[in-house]
């Protein structure tokens, strides 16, 4: 009990996870405090990873040498590839897990880290000297000392669950809530608030048709997410299956509306607009007949059935007496029903770019406690938390991943600058350079860093180079070797592109958008070139050339916003000083203290003259 840590993680959720792992595999001795041991990355919503734009950050926090992308590997049940008709900034892999096999794997990654050590309890207090976290007291009364802390609490801080007009204490359903974070961070300055988020009943398989539904399938060549080799695309896969809701079930629906808490008032916190509750969809989207349902099994061996789309927090009556009205599930058994749960946040503007709060040096926040939703957003800010936590107890510079460089860093920079008053959910519209931030090039993008960090393998950069070296060689090629219209024209008529009358350079034929170097592999001579190299690397030379003109105005974009960014700002500049700053950007910069004048533009109302104001004010 006396042994001073590292590093303490609150909570083993998927942000408490990523974190432990992260800063024992750099070398902190880590100690992992969760409330309930069997509950380790439990997946408390739906089976899932990834989809669009969480793909691509599960695929970066593979590069960076994190645990998601190898845990969702190996307790994949289906693999699909999202938006394969769009452009390949879209594409965005997915997986349906088996979520016992994900806390199991989650777990079995942790043993295996021998810096990080398990104690199960509930934390009350942050210690705190100084004006510095130095550990954190639990419920039997025992001190834990440490350099730094990670707060990643979930939807347990103050924690209370609804169902109709029932509600009750709990972070999730079973488990109490933890009480006097909250209240002790408040008494110290801290500002908190109020988010909610619910999760659908589960269902017997065994009760449901299934030929009342349409069959989704998993790809046919499925892929993976990690890049190592430890992990292989899933085998055999599951079904999910879709279904729709109708007008009859929007009308039972509606019965339990004034017993709904959140129609009632007894719900204060606002909900995720992009995930938004069945009887929240039928009140905004009172138009539409029905409703798309997916039914996803919740693993292997498990009749259990998660109803995806169907979040609620109405009386458990009304919803069974609902769903029994939706095509499959006439006879549906219901093992438990859906509920929304309320739960503290603090603001994340609270935070610096690095996750460390701005109040309590060498406290970090990662995960739904700075109101975000969704297990990956939770797992890369663990990661971040994990790594800038080691890196800031051994004196080195933060790792901050700039929005060129990653969807990760596009989500802490909207965090941390723009702040969020609803549940914050990650897209692809919200990254400015989302060509430059595609899934199938994480890797390049960010396994160098995760190297120079001590958190990704050499084995890995080697793999990356190898990628790298082999893309080129083949671009170069390609730019350099013809095709004859002998050789190509046929298949061309069968892609339902216009014939060469001549011959073309390969790199010309693999630009046009119905063509991809796939369809081409029996064609002469690019058969012989393409002999023996790694499907990865062919997918990265046809996005490449296909892309090429886009990818240049992206990254000269990109160059001229990174300026701004190596402008430091610092936290002891006092803006109300700069009398020629609009009133409200004085305000603004005060209140956010942004540390780079890139962080700085992207404020809310402040403009481009401000900046100006500011360059000339720092002697630019």
């Amino acid at each position: 009990m006396n042994k001073e840590y590292d590093l303490i993680v609150v909570g083993a959720g998927h942000a408490g996870c990523e974190a432990a792992n992260a800063a024992g595999k750099m070398g902190s001795s880590v100690l992992l405090i969760t409330m309930d041991m069997n509950k380790i990355a439990h997946m408390s919503c739906n089976p899932a990873m990834g989809g669009i734009a969480k793909g691509q950050i599960v695929r970066e926090i593979d590069a960076l040498g994190g645990g998601s992308g190898i845990v969702s590997d190996k307790s994949t049940i289906q693999f699909r590839m999202l938006n394969r008709s769009k452009g390949a900034a879209m594409w965005s892999p997915r997986t349906q897990n088996d979520r016992f096999v994900f806390s199991y794997e989650w777990r079995l990654l942790l043993e295996k880290n021998p810096n990080v050590d398990f104690w199960q309890d509930n934390v009350n207090e942050i210690l705190i000297e100084n004006g510095k976290a130095c550990g954190v007291k639990v419920s039997l009364g025992i001190s834990f000392r440490s350099k730094a802390v990670v707060i990643t609490s979930g939807t347990f801080l103050n924690g209370k669950i609804h169902i109709g007009e029932k509600n009750f204490g709990g972070g999730r359903v079973g488990e109490s809530a933890s009480k006097g974070i909250t209240e002790q961070l408040v008494t110290m300055g801290f500002v908190s608030g109020r988010m909610k988020t619910g999760t659908p009943p589960r269902i017997d398989g065994r009760s449901l048709n299934y030929t009342k539904m349409e069959v989704q399938e998993g790809d046919l060549n499925p892929g993976k997410f990690s890049f190592s080799k430890e992990t292989k695309s899933v085998v055999n896969q599951k079904h999910c299956w879709i279904t729709y809701t109708n007008d009859t079930v929007h009308e039972i629906l509606k019965e339990g509306f004034e017993k709904s808490p959140m129609y009632a008032g007894r719900i204060s916190g606002l909900g995720p607009r992009y995930c938004p509750s069945i009887e929240d969809k039928i009140n905004r989207f009172a138009e539409r007949e029905r409703h798309q349902l997916f039914i996803e099994p919740e693993g292997w061996s498990t009749v259990e059935i998660y109803v995806n789309g169907f979040s609620t927090s109405l009386p458990e009556d009304i919803q069974i007496k609902a769903l029994k009205l939706v095509p499959g599930f006439e006879q549906a058994k219901m093992f438990r029903p859906g509920y929304a749960i309320e739960y503290d946040y603090f603001p994340p503007t609270q935070l610096k770019l690095s996750l460390e709060t701005n109040l309590i040096e060498h406290l970090y926040f990662a995960g739904q406690i700075n109101g975000t939703t969704g297990y990956e957003e939770a797992a890369c800010q663990g990661l971040m938390a994990g790594i800038n936590a080691h890196l800031k107890i051994n004196q080195q510079e933060a790792l901050v991943l700039g929005r060129e460089e990653a969807y990760i860093g596009v989500l802490i920079d909207d965090l941390v600058t723009k702040g969020t008053d609803e549940p914050y959910r990650m897209f692809t519209s919200r990254a400015e350079y989302r060509i430059l931030l595609r899934q199938d090039n994480a890797d390049i993008r960010l396994t160098e860093k995760g190297v120079q960090i001590g958190l990704a393998s050499k084995e890995a950069l080697e793999r990356v180079n190898m990628k790298i070296n082999q893309t080129e060689n083949l671009i170069k090629t390609f730019k350099e070797t013809s095709v004859k219209p002998k050789d190509i024209n046929a298949k061309l008529m069968e892609l339902s592109t216009s014939e060469i009358p001549q011959n073309y350079k390969i790199d010309q034929i693999v630009s046009r958008p119905q063509v991809g170097i796939m369809d081409l592999i029996d064609i002469n001579p690019i058969n012989k070139i393409v002999d023996g190299i790694d499907e990865e690397v062919l997918l990265q030379t046809e996005i490449r050339i296909k892309y090429e003109g886009y990818l240049e105005k992206e990254v000269e974009q990109a160059n001229k916003m990174k300026k701004l960014e190596y402008i430091k700002l610092g936290n002891t500049i006092d803006y109300s000083l700069i009398q020629s700053l609009s009133i409200e950007a004085r305000e603004k910069l005060n209140k956010h203290k942004p540390e780079t004048l890139g962080q700085a533009s992207r404020i809310s109302g402040i403009s481009p003259s401000d900046i100006s104001i500011l360059m000339v004010h720092l002697g630019r």
